[in-house]
């Protein structure tokens, strides 16, 4: 099995590229907010290390918000008790995926939080600032400040690139994304 990693900053377009590639997504977003509706256990990991912040089940982002804008160390507590629950869920994605030739993988801190491995095949997403500016503002829930405390976190954007083996320039222009990804699988295949 290819493992396909997706890297890029906030808002470049990850999950849209790694949606079109055809191959089973490992979305690590969609999977967080599946936790913090479902799994009982986060919410009683979180209100114990966050009893100031977080009070209801299922978990409330706005309360994981506060939380992180609030101080700094709450967003590392929060990355840990999630991350682990993370990882279970990925295994168990890659165990029913394991006869599937290529899995793709969504996950913001990929390469920070060391989930990557030796082998995979990494894929930036490259796109103008100003295009990245222009959609985070379009979401429903932007937030300048938390973002910024995202981005602290994160690696830089030129320290993927040059991790990855490949780039996609993200015009955000669906035959644009679609021509990349041909050329990437034509490469890896």
């Amino acid at each position: 099995m290819i493992r396909i990693g997706i890297l890029g900053d906030i808002g470049s377009g990850k999950s849209y590229v790694a949606n079109n590639f055809g191959y089973p997504v490992f979305d690590a977003d969609y999977e967080v907010s599946k936790l913090y509706k479902k799994d009982k256990k986060i919410f009683i990991k979180l209100n114990k290390k966050l009893p100031k912040y977080i009070h209801s089940f299922p978990v409330n982002k706005n309360e994981i918000t506060k939380a992180i804008l609030s101080n700094k160390s709450n967003l590392k507590k929060i990355i840990t008790i999630v991350h682990l629950e993370i990882r279970k869920v990925l295994k168990i994605f890659l165990k029913k995926n394991k006869k599937r030739k290529i899995v793709i993988l969504d996950i913001p801190l990929l390469l920070e939080n060391k989930i990557n491995q030796k082998n995979d095949k990494l894929v930036f997403i490259e796109s103008k600032n100003s295009e990245i500016n222009k959609r985070l503002k379009k979401r429903k829930n932007f937030n300048k400040k938390l973002l910024q405390k995202f981005k602290r976190i994160q690696f830089s954007a030129s320290y993927k690139k040059k991790k990855a083996n490949f780039i996609i320039k993200n015009n955000f222009t669906k035959k644009n994304i679609q021509n990349s990804i041909n050329n990437i699988l034509n490469e890896i295949l």
